[in-house]
């Protein structure tokens, strides 16, 4: 893996691109390229139990340790290697990885000593992006906003949300009008099947892609490298992730709620039976586009943020987050290109961003209403289990 580059330079060597890609596309970072744990539905493994040498992150199930090195990985700015011995990932020779065992000892004292156990100080509350964390004040790079002026709103304060305001404004015209915008419910639900081809731009480089999805809920995207495909796939239930010249992984919890809701072929009319309970936020800009954001929550899980344009009505953009033991990994995806497919509008072009990169897929060719072979979604046997070095 690389080390500590940013931004990723354009020309790179294959095996970096391999996992470049596959962090980008499955949301796997660096440590999954390096070292993977076998789960059993019925008895969850902890961490301890499917990696070496770990200390401080014991007691966890086994699927929440990579989500936390993803969160390490964005909020310093660095990648496997900055902490661990490449190949021998349970060693422990580099300074950093007893110094980071510290730090998350002190973060954790630090929210149950002065924060009552919640979650309020992480990593990425010093670090910001470095591995170094910044002890003096920033000097201000442009004006100030005189007070009670943010984000282009003077004088009103907070969002009606925020002032818990006696009636705030109700999300239902906000996701009839995208449902309209989308076709309708009726139009929708014509809708049996979608195989979308194109290609996936990340780092300078295109590579071909395919997406199927079959209704309800299940979505299969295969990305064509030179030496093999990276997978991401849910059937329904679960997701799993395929990754070139390593066995299957199933997706840990927060991975497959994200894949739950981009497998969901009636989104634009399930929205209200996703999320409970649902809050219009303040009028924003994206660009020079007026949108409407609303607030998606879901008991025990963290929110999901929906924009949509104000004019036409369409999902431009969704902000939402995977929980880990120690913060919340972002991700955020901008839909554009509507165009109509078999009575239906969707997005042609999509760019999912995180911390450590971003990459855009362009569909270039859509079918609708297809036979698609139920075998696609089954997730391959699983391999001989074995202990992983970590």
């Amino acid at each position: 893996m690389k080390k500590n580059v940013r931004p990723r330079r354009e020309s790179v060597a294959s095996a970096v691109l391999v996992a470049g890609i596959a962090w980008a596309v499955t949301g796997m970072s660096a440590p999954y390229c390096c070292a993977q744990a076998n789960s059993s539905a019925a008895q969850p493994k902890m961490t301890e139990q499917a990696f070496k040498n770990i200390q401080v992150l014991k007691g966890l199930p086994a699927d929440q340790l990579i989500p936390s090195m993803q969160f390490i990985s964005a909020s310093l700015g660095v990648e496997c290697d900055y902490c661990h011995v490449e190949g021998a990932f349970d060693k422990d020779d580099k300074k950093p990885k007893p110094i980071a065992r510290k730090m998350i000892q002190m973060m954790f004292a630090i929210n149950k000593d002065s924060f009552e156990g919640h979650r309020e100080v992480t990593c990425n509350s010093c670090h910001r992006g470095s591995p170094h964390p910044a002890g003096i004040p920033a000097i201000a790079s442009e004006e100030a906003a005189p007070a009670g002026v943010e984000h282009g709103h003077a004088g009103e304060g907070a969002s009606t949300e925020a002032s818990g305001a006696a009636n705030p404004p109700s999300a239902d015209p906000i996701l009839e009008k995208y449902l309209a915008a989308v076709g309708g419910a009726e139009a929708l639900q014509k809708i049996s099947s979608r195989v979308e081809k194109g290609s996936a731009r990340m780092g300078g480089h295109q590579l071909p892609i395919e997406i199927f999805a079959q209704a309800p809920d299940k979505r299969l995207s295969i990305t064509h490298l030179p030496d093999g495909d990276i997978i991401t796939a849910f059937d329904g239930h679960s997701g799993w992730l395929g990754n070139p010249g390593r066995p299957a992984r199933p997706m840990g919890n927060a991975e497959s709620e994200a894949a739950r809701l981009d497998a969901d072929l009636y989104f634009a009319a399930h929205i209200k039976q996703v999320f409970p309970e649902l809050k219009v936020a303040p009028a924003e800009k994206i660009g020079d586009r007026e949108v409407t954001a609303v607030r998606g929550l879901r008991e025990g899980k963290p929110p999901v943020k929906l924009y949509f344009d104000a004019q036409s009505g369409f999902l431009v953009r969704m902000v939402r987050y995977g929980d880990s033991p120690l913060g919340l990994n972002p991700t955020q995806i901008d839909y554009a290109d509507y165009r109509d497919a078999g009575g239906v509008k969707i997005p042609f072009r999509w760019t999912i961003a995180r911390p450590n990169g971003r990459f855009t897929i362009q569909v270039d060719q859509v079918e609708q209403n297809v036979p698609i072979d139920a075998s696609k979604f089954t997730p391959p046997a699983p391999p001989p289990e074995k202990r992983s070095s970590q």
